[in-house]
């Protein structure tokens, strides 16, 4: 059963990679490169300064930054534990897909896709009521992630469990900030 799903799954990365379309190249290139998302992280920074009062803020901001790190930590031990090899450097599918980026590290789960899940989703549950259209901010790790697939770097079971992984680890930080923030109120009414 696990060989079959591993084989839908390949079947499914060599389609979906196949899709690609040469003169879309450069724009997947760019979305794919963490680098090009600064200024999204900024607009997160400036939306919980102007959602929260300073030191409530400064509370959704750790919450913020423990959402990537550790997403990002929690990644990095399911990639060294599980030790998949990225599709890119599998030599029977060199032939077969299009390659535009070629990373050496494990591919199971994306680092991109679990990060940005993360990054996303606490972002939403921290904001939501502030904000009704903050739900427009899944735009971003559904690019990162299909550019993952598109430059042929991740199978889709990649992302999937990425996605999973970072919602995961989001909603725990969330939860966690929650009650950091109402202890933060307690605190503040009893002055």
């Amino acid at each position: 059963m696990f060989e079959q799903l591993k084989e839908w799954d390949r079947e499914l990365f060599i389609y979906l990679n196949g899709l690609g379309i040469e003169r879309l190249d450069s724009f997947w290139i760019f979305i794919t490169q963490e680098e090009n998302w600064i200024p999204l992280y900024l607009i997160f920074i400036i939306l919980i300064f102007l959602a929260y009062k300073k030191k409530q803020a400064f509370i959704v901001l750790i919450g913020f930054l423990c959402s990537f790190l550790v997403t990002f930590g929690v990644t990095r031990i399911i990639k060294a534990s599980v030790a998949r090899v990225r599709p890119n450097n599998v030599e029977s599918l060199q032939e077969v897909i299009r390659i535009l980026q070629e990373p050496t590290y494990y591919s199971f789960v994306s680092g991109h896709t679990s990060t940005s899940m993360a990054i996303t989703t606490f972002m939403v549950l921290i904001l939501r009521h502030r904000y009704k259209w903050v739900y427009i901010f899944y735009l971003w790790p559904i690019l990162f992630a299909t550019s993952r697939v598109y430059v042929g770097v991740h199978y889709p079971s990649d992302l999937a469990a990425g996605a999973f992984v970072g919602v995961i680890i989001a909603i725990i930080i969330y939860k966690i900030c929650k009650k950091m923030l109402a202890k933060g109120d307690r605190e503040f009414d009893e002055l």
